[in-house]
């Protein structure tokens, strides 16, 4: 049967999200999700690494236009 090999996803006990320091507003059924993700921005910066390369692409943008004489591509 297919639905014997669909498992529900393990829910985050009180306790991992009491250690993890979820605000209550937080504490649903998705937090075991948010832990992990918490965890990530934490130890890499994860924000801090998106908006790096985000600089890069407009700098990589503004490049083009130069090359273009200022011309846009929309």
């Amino acid at each position: 049967m297919a639905s014997d090999a669909i498992t529900e996803p393990r829910q985050a006990t009180r306790e991992e999200m009491r250690d993890a320091k979820l605000p209550l507003a937080y504490r649903d059924s998705c937090a075991h999700l948010l832990i992990p993700l918490n965890k990530c921005r934490r130890d890499t910066c994860y924000e801090k690494c998106q908006y790096v390369e985000f600089k890069k692409r407009v700098a990589k943008m503004d490049e083009l236009r130069e090359s273009k004489d200022g011309a846009r591509s929309n």
